[in-house]
């Protein structure tokens, strides 16, 4: 099982530190380094930034926002990425949430599924480097009577294949991923709920093209917090898991809501929800179940890291990306050691 680190967003006042986290992975072996984007920072920037200044480790898009681009855009700026980085470029792509395609980019949330499986049909076909032509639902390129004309991309990636990678939660877009990808960006993921939450569907849809998980990257991003207190720590996670569960998203539609109430969180999940989206947050926060806390990040000391990581690894995760947590950099740095410490107890290296 290799180790990811996961710097999140950018422009939290905290970039300096961001980029001394991705440094210090770069010395310490980690594989990935990945940037996230919202209606903030952009991640190919962010990846610009960090490729320029490490030297081995690889840089990941988790995610490039679907309704933020168009599919050949995004294979122009993942071949130059790979191309600027030296062949050290990961491929992530999402569809985001409603509010944030409709309310920031003006893009409707239809069919993300459908959507998705063009998107990455034209993304590999513009980056084989064939001249682009496509014929579908939501994109027809060349657009039919006028100039345009089918086009080749001009930049050379460094590798023939760029990883791609799908954030996915429900259970048809994981299948699709394992179908369609080459790996699955995954949050909240749990050891103990792992077959029925992620890898079945997964399986299916590689079974859909004659394959296995052999060489599918399973990838979730894990928070990760160093201390003797392990209910002291997770604590701290309660306002982030409340705003996933309860308010990333309308009631109606709330990916993490749903991804609790498979976990076995029916009851908890509606209660956080219901506080969450009447204002409530701390009570959203203080209605999350330590064990939901507890089964989805790496808490403790090294010892007991490491003994979660070994669930994480018999699970079937493959990359572990850590989100290493802390208020300080020398706290974030730390939890970014014992991560490597862990691996190597644990016999996972």
């Amino acid at each position: 099982m290799k180790l990811g680190v996961n710097l999140g967003y950018w422009g939290a006042g905290m970039d300096a530190d961001n980029l001394e986290v991705a440094r210090e992975a770069d010395r310490l072996g980690y594989a990935v380094c990945w940037a996230a984007e919202a209606y903030g920072s952009d991640a190919p920037t962010v990846l610009s930034w960090v490729a320029a200044q490490t030297e081995r480790i690889d840089v990941g898009s988790a995610i490039f926002q679907i309704p933020a681009r168009t599919p050949a855009m995004t294979a122009m700026t993942a071949a130059t990425l790979d191309s600027l980085s030296g062949g050290r470029f990961r491929l992530g792509l999402g569809v985001s949430g409603p509010q944030v395609s409709e309310g920031w980019y003006g893009v409707r949330f239809d069919r993300p599924l459908a959507r998705t499986r063009e998107y990455v049909e034209i993304v590999r076909k513009a980056m084989s480097r064939e001249r682009l032509t496509h014929e579908g639902e939501h994109w027809t390129l060349p657009l039919p009577d006028g100039p345009g004309k089918p086009i080749k991309l001009t930049v050379h990636p460094v590798r023939e294949r760029v990883p791609l990678y799908i954030a996915a939660i429900g259970p048809r877009n994981l299948e699709q991923t394992g179908e369609i990808a080459d790996g699955a960006l995954l949050l909240f993921f749990a050891p103990e709920h792992a077959e029925e939450t992620s890898l079945a569907p997964l399986r299916a849809g590689r079974a859909k093209v004659g394959a296995d998980l052999d060489g599918f990257d399973v990838c979730p991003t894990v928070p990760l917090a160093l201390g003797e207190d392990v209910n002291a720590l997770a604590d701290t996670f309660r306002p982030y898991t409340a705003l996933y569960v309860g308010g990333m998203g309308s009631r109606k539609q709330n990916f993490y809501n749903r991804l609790a109430q498979r976990m076995g969180y029916e009851k908890e999940a509606a209660e956080i929800q219901d506080k969450y989206l009447s204002g409530d947050k701390e009570g959203a926060a203080a209605a999350v179940p330590h064990s939901l806390i507890d089964s989805t990040t790496l808490l403790g000391p090294v010892e007991r890291i490491a003994e979660r990581m070994t669930a994480y690894a018999e699970a079937g995760v493959t990359t572990l990306s850590l989100n290493p947590s802390g208020f300080t950099l020398e706290e974030r740095i730390a939890a970014l050691r014992a991560g490597v410490e862990a691996v190597e107890r644990a016999g996972l290296a």
